[in-house]
């Protein structure tokens, strides 16, 4: 039996069904839970990719119904591991995200590549599966 993980990150969005769609079209993401918002928009929402599941929602707003300050995107980037990188690149080229490093082999032998989303979160894509320290 696999251990599930315990760190899942979680991101704001002021579109947060478009951003799921798109993470959908471009990395293969596919909805695990879908919770709608009393606005109409997402309260929470959880995308699953492989074993890994990246949280988000749409972004909390006051009384008036105005967006709350957030810090904004790319304060911060996800890492996601996939066997065929070149392929997860051609992908998310054709869906339209903005490549922020091209596609290289590092130092540590990995296969990378960095691309923004439309709202501009920071997505890193590599072959590079971090060890995990025993329990």
């Amino acid at each position: 039996m696999t251990t599930p993980p315990s760190i899942f990150p979680f991101l704001r969005y002021r579109d947060a069904t478009a951003a799921m769609a798109w993470l959908e079209q471009a990395f293969g993401f596919r909805v695990a839970l879908q919770v709608p918002a009393a606005n109409g928009g997402i309260a929470h929402a959880e995308l699953q990719l492989g074993h890994g599941m990246v949280m988000l929602g749409d972004q909390p707003q006051d009384a008036l119904g105005l967006a709350l300050p957030q810090a904004g995107p790319g304060n911060q980037g996800i890492y996601i591991v996939v066997p065929d990188v070149d392929a997860l690149y051609a992908r998310a080229k054709a869906a339209g995200a903005q490549i922020v490093i091209d596609l290289h082999d590092t130092d540590y032998g990995s296969r990378d590549f960095s691309c923004r989303d439309p709202e501009g979160q920071l997505w890193s894509i590599g072959s590079y599966q971090p060890p995990m320290l025993p329990d």
